[in-house]
């Protein structure tokens, strides 16, 4: 059985620049395609055993990307910043993530990704290696950054989808 913790397989970090833009860009709507039509009980359902139910999920995509695009603006403003990861298992559970609907971060990702997609188009190739440094991940350049939410996208989507299978769900 595949590990349903990671249904694309493992982090990348080396995803060509233009193909990152183009799964970030993509991520809103193929979002709002994975939870189409799903009931309450379906996005309170968890997408493995343990795992955050779909509703987590959305909300958890808003909480990481906008972690990730103020990382981005930091590395772009300061020289090498310092930057804290967050416990996004308690963030996932407080009340927000485990009870709004969907639609309330579906709308704020959409906005997101647009802004952070279009500041990642007008970077210089030097900018693109501008970096900061994670506290558990150490150095992270622009590049590496576009490639891990890309990844970021396409392996919470996949969760979606994959649960969607297993349950039946059209």
């Amino acid at each position: 059985m595949t590990d349903l913790r990671y249904p694309i397989g493992p982090e990348t970090l080396d995803t060509p620049v233009a193909e990152s833009l183009r799964d970030l860009e993509d991520a809103p709507a193929r979002f709002r395609e994975a939870v189409r039509g799903l009931d309450d009980g379906q996005l309170d359902t968890p997408y493995r055993p343990g795992g955050w139910t779909v509703r987590q999920v959305i909300h958890h995509m808003v909480d990481s990307h906008m972690n990730g695009y103020c990382r981005t603006r930091f590395a772009l403003t300061e020289d090498t910043p310092a930057v804290k990861s967050y416990d996004e298992k308690a963030w996932a559970e407080l009340p927000d993530a485990r009870t709004l609907p969907v639609e309330v971060s579906l709308g704020v990702f959409e906005g997101l990704q647009h802004r952070w997609v279009e500041l990642f188009r007008s970077l210089t190739p030097e900018q693109w290696k501008r970096a900061y440094r994670h506290s558990e991940r150490g150095l992270v350049t622009m590049e590496e950054q576009a490639s891990s939410y890309a990844w970021h996208c396409r392996h919470h989507a996949a969760h979606i989808a994959r649960l969607r299978e297993r349950m039946g769900w059209k």
